[in-house]
């Protein structure tokens, strides 16, 4: 059963985000901020649940969230930033982005910068803890995953609509016939032979 609250505070937001692994696309981080009695069955880590759930989650957490919010960081910033000072931003600027500002902050994961002077737990595992951490997880994913499917309308060849940018044999496998995009990530390692080939 995932938890309501840590903190105790009535306004604690979780955050999230997804992406961090992916060739291409942008890390997107999310932050929610649940009433008291929100509760959910179907609720979970977004890694958990099924792409359908997921997306019958989200308009749900949207409505009854006290406030939540979306950031996106695109494949040239995470290249600038590196993916954990990227997930880090994106993380920030989704509570900056909250209409209502938290009074306590959980976040999944081990690793988190101070947020203005609002207090902070990092909770591994906690999108499978706590609800609204998890809530997080599920506008992240869906948030991103529909950004993928879209920018597969202009690159099909890379599958972006099935494999959502992640390193999958496929994506691997176009990246070698076809080259690379404005949306992947030139600082990851795209390919193993990465080193032999003239991006």
């Amino acid at each position: 059963m995932l938890k309501l609250n840590y903190s105790g505070f009535k306004l604690e937001a979780g955050t999230d985000e997804a992406g961090r692994g992916c060739l291409s696309g942008p890390v997107v981080a999310a932050a929610v901020i649940l009433a008291e009695d929100f509760t959910h069955p179907l609720l979970n880590d977004s890694k958990q649940l099924s792409e359908k759930k997921r997306q019958l989650l989200k308009p749900i957490i949207e409505q009854e969230a006290i406030a939540f919010s979306v950031a996106f960081i695109d494949n040239t910033e995470v290249d600038k930033l590196n993916v954990l000072q990227a997930s880090l931003t994106g993380m920030h600027r989704s509570l900056q982005q909250l209409k209502v500002a938290p009074e306590f902050i959980i976040v999944d994961g081990n690793k988190f910068k101070n947020y203005k002077d609002i207090p902070h737990k990092t909770i591994i595992k906690g999108d499978a803890k706590f609800m609204s951490i998890a809530s997080a997880s599920v506008l992240a994913k869906t948030y991103r995953d529909e950004f993928m499917e879209q920018i597969h309308q202009e690159f099909p060849q890379y599958n972006w609509k099935k494999n959502k940018g992640y390193p999958t044999k496929e994506h691997r496998a176009a990246i070698k016939k076809y080259g690379i995009t404005k949306y992947h990530r030139k600082t990851f390692k795209l390919l193993p032979e990465q080193l032999k080939l003239a991006l």
